[in-house]
């Protein structure tokens, strides 16, 4: 009995000694002073840009498909061989078109021998009209088979891609690809806050790794009047001539579209926090001598400063740029 009585008291003795170093704990965070420096926020001048990474792409690329089948005669061209507009691409089987050639040539002669019989009244004019339809369907014919049997490029391009070797049989793959690279184009995805201020016709800059020093003029060819509203982005095509031969499709490539002058609030990129284990980013006030947290929005980056947004960031603000990383929300500050 009288090892349980004490026992009880020594379990009481724990509690209230436990108790009083929680609140003495307390009482010592409520009397936690940190010393800081701060700043007065001020609103700056920036050059409002966006950065958004892509991949070019050939202006146009078009498949080398003729509408007929049958062998291959010639293929006069090699994977990344330049051709011209107008250029001889693919010889196909002349059987056909050289047949309806000699068609054509003895249409030709009967229809002027009905034309010598008409005038005397010695053939019909219904004799007459049917072998005319027929010689003009004919020359329609004939025209589809030169486009078709003799395939010339419809642009100026390189070959970027050969399916088939001179007399295989063509069975509806495309004999080659030829694709625009005089110009190129590349699609973005910019954020849905930026669509009122994008308009085609804008002015970027076009900038790859393999070119460090160098930046390549472009424009927005079209605006697409869509937002994704999965990513919140909306599309817009631009295009970036090519005339030095310098880009190519498939280049990785980061782009900047400036979107003019804006007034911000800018501070050391040091200075803003990072919540372990998220993406939250937050920085702290002067809040009439205690230290506020506040999250914020990153915005643009300059060198060692960021852009910070939120509803609290604004002009005459104390934000707290030294001493902050020991600080928690609600505790007292001494402005150094």
């Amino acid at each position: 009995m009288k090892k349980i009585v004490l026992l009880m008291s020594a379990v009481v003795c724990l509690l209230s000694c436990g108790g009083n170093e929680a609140q003495v704990a307390t009482e010592q965070e409520a009397e936690r002073v940190e010393v800081v420096s701060t700043m007065t926020l001020v609103p700056q001048t920036i050059e409002r840009s966006i950065q958004i990474s892509t991949n070019l792409q050939g202006y146009v690329t078009q498949n080398v498909a003729p509408s007929l089948t049958g062998n291959i005669e010639r293929i006069y061209t090699e994977v990344g061989d330049k051709v011209r507009t107008g250029d001889m691409l693919v010889r196909m089987d002349q059987n056909q078109i050289l047949t309806s050639k000699i068609q054509l040539a003895n249409l030709e002669l009967e229809l002027g021998r009905l034309e010598t019989l008409l005038a005397t009244k010695s053939v019909s004019q219904q004799t007459y009209d049917q072998t005319k339809v027929a010689y003009d369907q004919l020359v329609q014919n004939i025209s589809f088979l030169e486009t078709n049997t003799y395939v010339k490029a419809p642009f100026a391009g390189v070959i970027s891609a050969k399916n088939y070797e001179d007399g295989e049989l063509y069975a509806g793959q495309p004999i080659l690809v030829l694709t625009q690279v005089d110009k190129l184009k590349a699609l973005i995805a910019i954020p849905e806050t930026y669509y009122p201020l994008v308009k085609e016709g804008m002015q970027l800059s076009v900038k790859s790794d393999i070119y460090p020093n160098e930046e390549f003029p472009a424009s927005i060819e079209v605006v697409y009047p869509t937002v994704d509203p999965a990513t919140h982005t909306f599309l817009c095509k631009v295009v970036i001539p090519n005339e030095k031969d310098q880009l190519r499709p498939g280049m990785y490539v980061t782009t900047t579209l400036p979107l003019g002058q804006e007034d911000a609030i800018v501070v050391p990129y040091q200075s803003v926090e990072k919540l372990i284990g998220s993406n939250e980013r937050f920085v702290f006030i002067n809040d009439n001598g205690v230290a506020k947290r506040v999250t914020v929005k990153l915005g643009q980056r300059f060198d060692e400063n960021v852009e910070i947004i939120a509803p609290e960031i604004k002009e005459g603000v104390e934000y707290i740029h030294v001493g902050q990383n020991k600080l928690v929300d609600g505790v007292k500050i001494d402005v150094q």
